[in-house]
């Protein structure tokens, strides 16, 4: 057996998990498109295969190959070295940590692979394309939307706590400086958290919010990076008997989960955050068949509130 065949049957072992059995794969694609995710356990990642699947799906000329990082930066980078070895046509690439993933994302351009950059930057932009929401332009829209809920522009007041996302990722920054462009400029407004990262995980930010409830008798807002780490903190002033007093806003927007919890009032509202998934092979099909492609790919957001997020479940019947 050649040594080619030898790398495309170990790629396929490990991505069984998350491929549709003889489906999503094939051994006569003309195009073959490897897709390093950085981790499944998340839901918003599920989502974000399930797109990127489902777009795979409508074109028989890829091959998808797809990679799961564990929610680990080597794991991630010896995956794309893989990947690299396996010398794909494309690679699409969404990074656990932006720095972590720069040297093995600059291995690959060099190696003249087209490289599709999903969701989280990294430190090059010599990449062929970016495509993911604009995590600064969706802070602003919270942080707007938080001095409205703590009385409006020039009158708010109120103590917020802010639950990050994973410190050494972009978007948690670029989500954070959004929103406070916004809240810094109104005097009431107190930040009562220095840099608490829940990881983008809802355990971890329950016990923030736990933390911050017994060393704070009045908060009035909690801002986390996403749904999950929101919600956390709601059930955690839940079992303080203290979630009627203090409003709660995440991002995301997944159907069955933040804009469900919006639907039930645990949340007050979200701001949707597409997954690249199915934009990103797109783009990469249309590079590979000779036509020319953006260098950044911006998806569109949108407020979730009690006032549309009925409608939206019931249009993903839900």
């Amino acid at each position: 057996m050649k040594r080619r065949d030898i790398m495309k049957l170990a790629a396929l072992a490990a991505t069984t998990a998350l491929m549709p059995a003889g489906d999503a794969v094939a051994q006569d694609k003309k195009f073959r498109i490897g897709f390093s995710q950085a981790t499944t356990i998340e839901p918003w990642r599920a989502q974000f295969n399930k797109d990127i699947i489902a777009e795979a799906a409508k074109h028989p000329d890829v091959e998808l190959i797809i990679t799961d990082g564990e929610d680990r930066t080597e794991k991630q980078v010896a995956d794309v070295e893989n990947l690299i070895r396996q010398e794909v046509d494309a690679l699409l690439v969404s990074p656990k940590e932006s720095a972590g993933l720069t040297g093995v994302v600059q291995q690959a351009i060099d190696a003249k692979i087209p490289v599709f950059v999903l969701d989280r930057n990294v430190e090059t932009d010599q990449y062929t394309q970016f495509v993911g929401g604009d995590n600064k332009l969706i802070g602003r829209a919270a942080g707007e939307y938080a001095v409205e809920l703590l009385g409006g522009k020039g009158k708010a007041q109120g103590n917020i706590v802010e639950i990050w996302g994973g410190m050494g990722t972009q978007p948690a920054h670029d989500r954070h400086d959004g929103f406070h462009e916004f809240t810094d400029k109104e005097p009431g407004i107190k930040n009562l958290l220095d840099k608490q990262s829940g990881d983008w995980k809802q355990d971890q930010a329950y016990n923030i919010m736990a933390t911050a409830l017994r060393n704070n008798e009045k908060i009035d807002l909690v801002y986390g990076h996403n749904d999950p780490m929101a919600y956390g903190a709601y059930l955690a002033a839940k079992d303080a008997g203290r979630e009627k007093e203090i409003k709660f806003i995440g991002i995301d927007a997944l159907p069955n989960e933040g804009v469900t919890w919006v639907s039930n009032g645990e949340l007050t509202a979200t701001f949707l955050y597409a997954t690249p998934g199915a934009e990103g092979l797109r783009q990469a099909v249309k590079f590979l068949k000779g036509e020319k492609v953006e260098k950044t790919v911006t998806l569109d957001t949108l407020k979730v509130t009690e006032e549309n997020a009925a409608q939206i479940m019931k249009d993903n019947g839900l």
